[in-house]
């Protein structure tokens, strides 16, 4: 019998804080952080299952996510987070089953997507945060409970006979650990090949020793000093850390936005939907002043401080637009403004680079470029007269999978031409999953054009100058423009959603491979084709099945 659809909010918020938290508890003890899971039954984010055992869907990770945010920008003295259980006999039963088998498989891939996100923005924390994650596994860590603990810098499971870690998701749901599990286990931990196998094919997983001798925990702790032992090594985690003690934390103050039927503004992004063209199109704003004169004018902006504002009203323009907005399948980004105003703020982030704060707004706006990256929508970026897209804001023209510019100006148009500037930001500061920077993996093949092209640092590059770099795929000029960038989008609009995503996410990461690009490269071929196997998805599949008692029936074709 076929489920009927699940019900659940009429558009899906990204947006929260800890006062409207439901499934974390977060506490803080001086330099020592505690991010207790403590997820709420009756709190899914659908109607039709229950949270069971710390069992998590969308709405619990989007407060993780948010938890972990605030605590690099509200909380500089916090140099190291424990991740624990508040529930007895369980750290995190993973991802809600009852939740997949029900959800569109557009939201389970989306779903999968954002908590890898979230995961890679743990490992970013202790990576280039310096607020170094711990993992306090008590009880069971299973599937996507146990990829949550694997993100930490260290593991530590309790010896009482009864906690373990497993990623069962083969032998039981006929899909594969969706959040990095696999990768992690054989990349970042350098689990040998045939344990990671065993450890995957069995459902009740390890405990004690052998979790320790297999690499999938780094200590087991008895119970009798469990929790003076997670203190212990919290604290030493803290003193590696070079975070301040005494710096002052930024309020990450609610967002100013404003929801249409046909789109969002925000106070510097506005995103302006076509429906019947099947594309949204989403503008940048630049600064409308000149940057603080130096650090302590960036901490009292906070929030509002233009490069960290900005980046929070994209990066929930994007959400939104992935979870609510299935159907739009092209972006269009432009820019406004003056690209002077957009260098001076690069200057200041390049010459305060060893400021906390400052630090934490570029790891975050590389995080939000990431998430363009990620985006399975065609990307295509419009520099035309007016624009600024220089410097920071630049990285979203080399992020496009196409980037047109106008030459000249349009009669009776007193907007100034159109140009491109690079800053010193765009050749290291924003690096892509792949590890190289947008640019290099742009000229992958050209050493030369790259280096020519960081020889124009601080020139701004008209629409000859732009296309003879490299920087753009077209120029056209007035006569020409309307029409080929009409003709382009419709073209676009018109091919294959399915092998539009296909080409678009083998094209973008060029380059050698990490254990980033293999998360989603690998979520992106075998989980998104799994999730729609009958084996796990059919009325007799697996996830369908789960808690019946009734055993899964299997198409045994190898394909």
């Amino acid at each position: 019998m076929d489920h009927p659809p699940p019900r659940g909010p009429a558009r899906i918020d990204f947006q929260t804080d800890p006062s409207r938290y439901r499934h974390w508890k977060l506490s803080i003890d001086g330099a020592v952080a505690t991010l207790a899971m403590d997820v709420d039954p009756a709190g899914g984010l659908f109607d039709g299952y229950e949270l069971k055992l710390n069992s998590y869907d969308l709405g619990v990770d989007i407060e993780l996510a948010d938890a972990i945010q605030r605590l690099r920008f509200e909380h500089p003295e916090v140099r190291a987070v424990v991740l624990r259980s508040a529930k007895e006999g369980v750290f995190c039963a993973g991802a809600n089953i009852r939740m997949l088998g029900r959800a569109t498989h557009a939201h389970k891939v989306n779903f999968c997507k954002f908590t890898n996100e979230t995961r890679l923005g743990i490992e970013d924390s202790s990576e280039n945060s310096r607020q170094f994650y711990l993992a306090a596994v008590s009880g069971t860590a299973a599937g996507g409970g146990y990829e949550l603990a694997v993100t930490a810098e260290h593991i530590m499971l309790i010896d009482d006979r009864r906690s373990g870690v497993s990623l069962p998701e083969t032998p039981l749901l006929a899909v594969l650990p969706g959040t990095g599990g696999l990768t992690r286990l054989t990349d970042k931990r350098r689990v040998r090949r045939d344990r990671a196998d065993v450890f995957c094919s069995t459902e009740e997983g390890v405990r004690g020793r052998r979790a320790v001798e297999w690499r999938v925990v780094d200590e087991v702790v008895p119970p009798s000093a469990w929790e003076a032992t997670v203190r212990q090594r919290a604290l030493e985690w803290a003193a590696k850390s070079d975070r301040p003690a005494d710096a002052k934390g930024v309020a990450l103050t609610p967002l100013d936005r404003t929801f249409t039927d046909d789109g969002v503004r925000y106070s510097l992004v506005r995103v302006e939907i076509d429906r019947a063209a099947r594309r949204a199109d989403i503008t940048l704003r630049g600064p409308d002043a000149p940057p603080p004169a130096d650090v302590a004018g960036i901490a009292a902006e906070g929030a509002q401080f233009w490069p960290l504002r900005l980046g929070r009203e994209l990066d929930d323009a994007l959400l939104h637009l992935r979870a609510n907005e299935a159907e739009i399948g092209l972006l269009v980004f432009r820019t406004e403004g003056d690209p002077a105003a957009v260098l001076a703020y690069d200057a200041l982030l390049e010459r305060a680079a060893g400021d906390w704060l400052v630090r934490e707004v570029r790891h975050y706006l590389k995080r939000v470029f990431k998430r363009v990256d990620m985006t399975s929508r065609s990307l295509i970026a419009l520099i035309e007269p007016g624009s600024c897209f220089a410097g920071t804001l630049a990285e979203i023209a080399f992020a496009a999978d196409r980037s047109v510019i106008f030459a000249g100006v349009r009669a009776g148009d007193n907007k100034p031409p159109a140009t491109i500037t690079l800053s010193p930001l765009n050749f290291g500061a924003y690096p892509m999953g792949n590890g190289l920077t947008r640019l290099q993996t742009r000229f992958l093949g050209e050493p030369q054009t790259l280096a020519a092209a960081q020889a124009t640092a601080g020139t701004a590059l008209d629409a000859d100058a732009a296309d003879a770099a490299g920087l753009v795929t077209f120029a056209y000029d007035e006569t020409d423009w309307d029409d080929e960038v009409r003709i382009m989008l419709e073209e676009r609009a018109s091919f294959s959603p399915d092998a539009l995503t296909g080409m678009e996410a083998n094209l973008r990461f060029a380059g050698p491979e990490t254990m980033e690009t293999r998360i989603f490269g690998r979520l992106t071929a075998w989980q998104n084709w799994i999730f729609q196997r009958p084996n796990a998805v059919g009325d007799e599949g697996a996830l369908k099945r789960y808690g019946s008692g009734i055993k899964p029936a299997y198409n045994p074709q190898r394909v």
